[in-house]
């Protein structure tokens, strides 16, 4: 059996968020990458049996932010920085965590079935991950939605809620072994 764990150095794992809300047009949609995190695998390059993902919350930081009225400064990015980690209660819940019970091989990649733990709450997902073996090293790469309700967050929102963070936010993943 074989194990190999990816981090930062391998790819990058992004979160993108949206606005909803009266005053959406004001409002930045984030690109926020995750600067720590560990992907461990266990088992034959052909087919794993255990994958195992955990994010630090507080690596968040705001890569670059589209849309709203003027663009998004330093101060603000930290201020949002600051808003999120709020939001996610960091502190109490400082990973993010997925674990795998069930690799499916596809066609193109696996699929992975497992608990996703966010803000201290578990919910079953499937997540499907891309494997392109042409290159050298082979590519991996996932995009997957997430609620936040789902989770039990709030969605940050301002001036009296008629600005919000949309509830999904899009997960994804570009990297190589």
């Amino acid at each position: 059996m074989s194990s190999w764990t990816l981090g930062p150095e391998n790819g990058t794992l992004t979160l993108r968020t949206g606005v909803t809300g009266a005053a959406a047009r004001m409002g930045h949609r984030l690109t926020i990458v995750m600067d720590v995190w560990t992907l461990s695998v266990d088992g034959p390059d052909q087919q794993p049996s255990s994958v195992s993902l955990v994010v630090n919350v507080d690596s968040l930081r705001v890569e670059s932010a589209e849309g709203g009225l003027t663009p998004l400064t330093a101060p603000e990015k930290a201020m949002v920085r600051s808003n999120a980690l709020k939001t996610l209660n960091a502190k109490r819940f400082p990973t993010v965590e997925f674990h795998a019970e069930e690799i499916t091989k596809q066609a193109a990649g696996y699929l992975l079935r497992g608990p996703l733990t966010i803000h201290g709450v578990s919910q079953v997902v499937e997540i499907n991950l891309a494997v392109a073996a042409d290159g050298d090293p082979p590519r991996l790469s996932l995009t997957t939605e997430v609620s936040q309700r789902a989770y039990d967050i709030k969605p940050f929102s301002m001036a009296m809620g008629s600005l919000k963070v949309a509830d999904v936010v899009t997960v994804s993943f570009e990297g190589h072994r």
